[in-house]
């Protein structure tokens, strides 16, 4: 057997170690501190029009000012005095602030991926799984206290129970325990269930979980069932068509992508309201799937659509690999139910979430999925404050509701995160101005037009130089 190639790195003596571990620190210290000191003075926001997102029904408050401290929303009135010093962001009268928007469903984590959340006013994402080291453990922290630019990140660590699709395997109770126990110490605020993990190991790992005090997210399990999971405690669905592999059974088993009986759909209406849990109304990431099955053109044209320079050339290729473009049938009639369960959802008081899976789903670029999913919420006929709920209160009252002490966000309000959105109208109005930011504070950092348009600028350019030939390569 022939030994394997050794890469082949350069020697390093403990002082040129501790000389690059040190201009590797320094580096992050002149990043940190600027940010930092910048989310820590004082802004205010005055004459602004404030979308406070705080209830049921829409509403707002007209030339407010809103004062900004220490990364948190200070106060809210309509004569208050800017503290001195503060700088001042003017409104004019015209100018709406909303909350900064959630992507509860994704598995981006480059730089240029948190850059593109938040040119597009994503302040808050929810990895579901996957995620390296280097960004649980380096990028991650600096984006969560506003020394990089991005959105808040919280995080589920994945399990399964076969390694039939590539994830972290769990095969006895106690391996799902220790697993459960290993998430926490690193920092995770989930685990997230894949769809072979046995019953036993469910259930261990939800009784860890709570003992942890985690939440369980994730997919309806094979061999459980969703009407069970949410009743033992599973807090979130990952995707909103788990109901149809795990709850619905087809119309007909002559067509498997056949859409179920909706006389199924009252009944599990029922046992997700009796639960509590959130759903996720991914609606835009299955009509992406749907628009591409057996259709290689389709694919085609997204990879030649403008935002694709916002996408790493590597995501370029594995979106070229995912197999949907080759599948026979069509989903054109369940992508339809989809639309009309999740109306039925949120007319029947279940909470939920907007999600994308950005950017693993071919078609899904993250930021500009998240307003995707809004827009698909509105196709199935929801309001657009009730879209824009999705993004903002509803994920944060999830948040609120499953991560013991976090800071609360998803509404103008003071003591909340200060993640807002300006933009030049009414998002109630029309969710399509949120596309278009005229500036986004994330953890009370500002970042302009200007400056979000450089963002993108060097997101793009990064990608460029990735792909260009090296100079001199014969190969």
């Amino acid at each position: 057997m022939s030994s394997p190639i050794q890469p082949m790195i350069p020697a390093r003596s403990p002082s040129s170690v501790a000389r690059c571990l040190a201009a590797a620190l320094l580096g992050l210290a002149a990043l940190a501190p600027a940010l930092a000191q910048e989310s820590a003075g004082a802004t205010a926001f005055v004459h602004v029009n404030v979308v406070p997102m705080d209830g049921d029904s829409p509403r707002v408050l007209q030339d407010e000012t809103v004062v900004i401290e220490h990364g948190l929303v200070a106060a809210i009135g309509h004569a208050l005095a800017p503290p001195p010093g503060a700088r001042i962001i003017d409104g004019r009268g015209r100018l709406f602030l909303s909350p900064g928007l959630a992507d509860m469903h994704t598995h981006a984590e480059s730089s240029g991926d948190m850059k593109l959340y938040l040119a597009y006013g994503v302040t808050s994402v929810l990895h579901m799984g996957g995620a390296s080291s280097d960004f649980m453990d380096q990028r991650r922290p600096l984006l969560n206290t506003g020394a990089r630019p991005g959105p808040h990140v919280y995080a589920a660590f994945r399990i399964d129970g076969t390694p039939e699709y590539g994830q972290f395997v769990v095969r006895t109770p106690d391996e799902a325990r220790w697993v459960t126990r290993l998430a926490k110490t690193n920092g995770y605020d989930f685990i997230k269930v894949y769809n072979n993990l046995s019953p036993e190991c469910f259930e261990a790992t939800l009784d860890e979980a709570r003992r942890q005090g985690m939440a369980v997210v994730g997919h309806g399990l094979t061999r459980v069932g969703l009407e069970r999971q949410l009743a033992l405690g599973q807090k979130l669905v990952a995707h909103a068509e788990e109901f149809l592999y795990t709850t619905f059974a087809s119309a007909t088993s002559d067509d498997p992508d056949a859409p179920p009986d909706w006389a199924q759909v009252p009944p599990a209406i029922a046992f997700i309201k009796r639960s509590g849990a959130f759903v996720t109304a991914d609606l835009a990431t299955y009509d992406h799937i749907a628009r591409q099955w057996g259709r290689p053109h389709v694919l085609e044209r997204w990879l030649k659509a403008p935002e694709i320079a916002w996408l790493s050339p590597g995501q370029r290729l594995a979106w070229r690999k995912e197999d949907y473009v080759t599948r026979s049938g069509s989903l054109d009639a369940r992508d339809a139910f989809l639309h009309r369960f999740a109306h039925a959802l949120q007319d029947a008081g279940v909470p939920l979430v907007a999600g994308t899976d950005a950017p693993s789903v071919p078609g899904m670029v993250p930021g500009e999925s998240l307003h995707e999913d809004l827009r698909a919420l509105g196709d199935a006929g929801f309001t657009p404050y009730e879209a824009l709920s999705t993004a903002t209160r509803n994920a944060g009252r999830f948040i609120h509701d499953t991560v013991p002490g976090a800071i609360p966000f998803g509404e103008v309000a003071a003591g909340f995160r200060a993640d807002l959105v300006l933009t030049d109208a009414n998002p109630i109005d029309d969710l399509a101005t949120l596309r278009a930011p005229l500036g986004v504070m994330s953890h009370g950092v500002w970042y302009d037009k200007a400056r979000l348009d450089q963002l993108l600028a060097g997101v793009t350019k990064d990608y460029r130089d990735a792909a260009a030939p090296v100079a001199g390569r014969t190969d």
